[in-house]
This record gives C-alpha cells, sequence and structure tokens, in this order.
C-alpha cells in the first residue's frame, strides 16, 4: 500500500520589488476581504552585541513614536479592527498587521512612523523592564521553563544566540540608548523583505511602494557567525523546586539544519518517534506506562545550527524510568524496521498535515515565507513530500542507527 496519492501544488505568489529594491511576495486570493502584511527584518537577536536588546527593541517599536503615544498607536488600530504584533526569533525580527483589505491605505501609513520614528520612551523601557523581570522570576520556578534554557545552553554554549538566556542583570542593564542604536541599524537602515496575503486592493503594489519604497531598507547585514560550545558533560541533573511534584526531562543532540540531505528523512523519523499524537514515545509513555501527559520529540528548525529535542514532564519518582524509555525506544528503531501499517499511518498524517498548511491564502504565504527565509526553493518544498510518499522501512532505519544514538544525546532532568 502507498500513502494517500494527491497531488498537492504549492500556489505561486508574485514577487515584485519596491523601488528601493525591497523584495515583497504577496498572494492576491481568499474569499474574505481580509489581508495580512508581515516585514521581516535581519533583526534577529544573532544581531545584538548586549544580551536581549534585539527582542526589546522589536517589543517596544509600537510602544511610541515622534509622534504618538503607545496608547494612541493601540487604539488607531483598535479603531480599525486590526491587530498588530512583533515578534523575535534568532536572525529575524517582524512586524505583522492582521486587517480588513479596504483599510490598508489608513494603517500602512502607522507601520511605517513605526520602522522611521519609533522613540522607545523611557517610561516605556522601565514598564517592560518591571514586567520582564518579574516574569522571569516567577517562570525560574517552573521546571520546564528551566529546562528549556539549560538543554539549548549545553547544546549550542550560553554565548551562542541559540544558547543565550535572559537574566535580571541584563534586564536591568537595558538602555534607550541600546534600542535606539539598535533600530537605527537594523530597522531604520536595515534589512527586509515584505509577505502579503489576503483579497488585496487593485492598487496595492502602488499603495505599499508609496508608503515603503523610498525607506533604506536594503542594506545587507552579514550575520555573525558563531560556533557551538556544547557542555563537556552530557548528562545533568538540576535541583529546582524542592516541593515540585514533577520533573522536566530534556534530551536533546546537535543536527544538521534544513538543507542537509538527510532532514527530510529525519523529519519522518521524528514523526514516528515522537512527533505526532500516535508516535512511538506517546504510545508508550503516555499511553501504556502512564508516566507523562505528553512528550513529544522535535527537530528545532534555526537557520544555522539545528538540534533533535525530545522534551517531556513526569512525576518525580518515575523520570528516570521515562528516560529509561525514550532510549528503549531509540533502540527499537535501530534495530527493527518499521511494519508497513505503522509507516502508512506516519504517511498519510505528514500528508494530511502539508494539505492543511496550503489551506487558504494567509497559510500558503507563511509556506513560501519559511522556505524564503531558510534560502530554499520551491523544489525543496515538492522533495519533502516525495520524501514522505516514497521513504521506506530500511531508510528509516538507517537514519535511525545514524542520529538515535543515546551517545549522541545530552540528558538534561530539572526537578
Amino acid at each position: 500500500r502507498d500513502a494517500v496519492d494527491f497531488q498537492i501544488k504549492l500556489q505561486p505568489c508574485i514577487r515584485i520589488s519596491l523601488s528601493n529594491g525591497v523584495p515583497v511576495y504577496y498572494l492576491n486570493d481568499g474569499a474574505e476581504e481580509v489581508a495580512v502584511i508581515d516585514f521581516i527584518f535581519e533583526a534577529g537577536n544573532s544581531f545584538e552585541r548586549k544580551n536581549g536588546v534585539g527582542a526589546t527593541t522589536n517589543y517596544l517599536l509600537k510602544n511610541g513614536t515622534a509622534k504618538k503615544s503607545a496608547f494612541d498607536i493601540t487604539e488607531y488600530f483598535e479603531y480599525y479592527g486590526a491587530y498588530l504584533s512583533t515578534r523575535c526569533s534568532n536572525e529575524t525580527a517582524s512586524i505583522t498587521l492582521h486587517c480588513l483589505s479596504k483599510h490598508l491605505n489608513q494603517l500602512l501609513p502607522l507601520i511605517r512612523e513605526l520602522i522611521t520614528e519609533a522613540v522607545f520612551p523611557e517610561s516605556e523601557l522601565d514598564i517592560f523592564k518591571q514586567n520582564t523581570i518579574q516574569q522571569l522570576s516567577v517562570n525560574l520556578l517552573k521546571c520546564d521553563f528551566v529546562a528549556n534554557r539549560l538543554i539549548d545552553q549545553y547544546l549550542y554554549g550560553a554565548k551562542h544566540p541559540y544558547g543565550r538566556v535572559s537574566s535580571k542583570a541584563n534586564i536591568e542593564a537595558l538602555t534607550r540608548e541600546n534600542l535606539l542604536s539598535f533600530f537605527d541599524r537594523y530597522y531604520l537602515h536595515g534589512k527586509c523583505a515584505v509577505f502579503v496575503a489576503g483579497k488585496l486592493p487593485a492598487d496595492f503594489e502602488k499603495v505599499l511602494d508609496a508608503n515603503f519604497g523610498d525607506l533604506y531598507l536594503n542594506d545587507k547585514k552579514s550575520i555573525p557567525v558563531y560556533k557551538r560550545q556544547m557542555a563537556e558533560d552530557k548528562i545533568h541533573f538540576i535541583n529546582n523546586d524542592k516541593n515540585g511534584v514533577q520533573g522536566a526531562i530534556r534530551i536533546g543532540r546537535p543536527f544538521p539544519n534544513r538543507k542537509h540531505p538527510d532532514f527530510k528523512k529525519a523529519m519522518v523519523l521524528n514523526t514516528l518517534f515522537g512527533g505526532y499524537f500516535g508516535s512511538r514515545l506517546m504510545g508508550n509513555i503516555r499511553e501504556e506506562k502512564g508516566y507523562t501527559y505528553g512528550i513529544h520529540s522535535y527537530l528545532e528548525n534555526h537557520l544555522e545550527d539545528n538540534a533533535w529535542i525530545i522534551s517531556t514532564e513526569a512525576g518525580k519518582e518515575v523520570c528516570k524510568e521515562t528516560i529509561s524509555e525514550i532510549y528503549k525506544e531509540m533502540k527499537l528503531l535501530r534495530d527493527e524496521p518499521v511494519n508497513e501499517e505503522e509507516l502508512l499511518l506516519v504517511k498519510n498524517y505528514m500528508m494530511g498535515l502539508n494539505l492543511g498548511y496550503i489551506d487558504g491564502p494567509f497559510n500558503i504565504i507563511a509556506r513560501w515565507k519559511s522556505l524564503i527565509i531558510n534560502g530554499l526553493e520551491e523544489k525543496d518544498y515538492y522533495d519533502s513530500l516525495r520524501v514522505i510518499r516514497e521513504i521506506t522501512a530500511e531508510e528509516l532505519q538507517e537514519t535511525a542507527n545514524n542520529y538515535l544514538v543515546p551517545e549522541q544525546f545530552y540528558e538534561l532532568l530539572v526537578i
């Protein structure tokens, strides 16, 4: 038997360039008069010289300009029924607007104002620092939060952008001058790409160019090169909360990024191993043993270095048994080929998931954004579907023997 055989076709997006060379990728489609516009800047935390500057700058972009207060900005977007969000990751930072298509003419000028005239008021920075420190103090009592921070440090190093963590001291050390400097270099004189989807006005291209085509947003920034500095010890135990009843388990190993030839095979193997509700780890550790409410594994999706992580929380008294069962499931995948029925189930699940990923213009542009930001082509998308359809039990077993090797994993237990 074969996986469900239906053709998944990624709807093409239109690419144009603004007058300043900024690339715009858009999809003019949809039944409803709604739109999403996503400004992606090369302004993630990989570019910062001081811990926390990238994320703080991105968060406070919408909290005051030379002309408007944070309240004015929020009220303006709410008046038009629009939603504005910001997000900062390792290499990129975004400003995303969801709105009714007919209001783009009124809303885009304010996006321009945020990109060109953000002032980062001292009062807003003080509130942000106070709230962030308070939230951090609460989170540090949670074993799963501590585990997520530490496993990244072990896999990448405390000075690597993927392994750096925030502390009360570096939050307190943030200054308005830090934010203004980062803003000037990576937003006002930065590198940007724009992704748009929805039922767009006929003059959309002209409106976008009129608002952003004269800005200095096409200055290529070279991402600093960071080398992994992995922890020497591979097994770690942290006693974080003596009154807690659960322990947080993280087991992870370095892994290549999406351009590596084994990545697509590993995605299928990961789904089988711990990537969905019917996975091996869920069937054993949740359904059969009852050690946890949920357990999952995943491949991180960084642009440079990557990792393969298994994550769960279990009762303190069964944490060691849980870890043993994780390694047992790895061994089974190394030693025995997957049976035909289970492999077919995983293939059908993954094909169905991919079908959902291209349901509607917002999801389709998200697929294109993922490809473009990761430096991939449309061919890579179809190659991944082909691997799902055609991968054999023998190929999965070979991949398991290459990568699901206990000696290559870092093991962390936080209780």
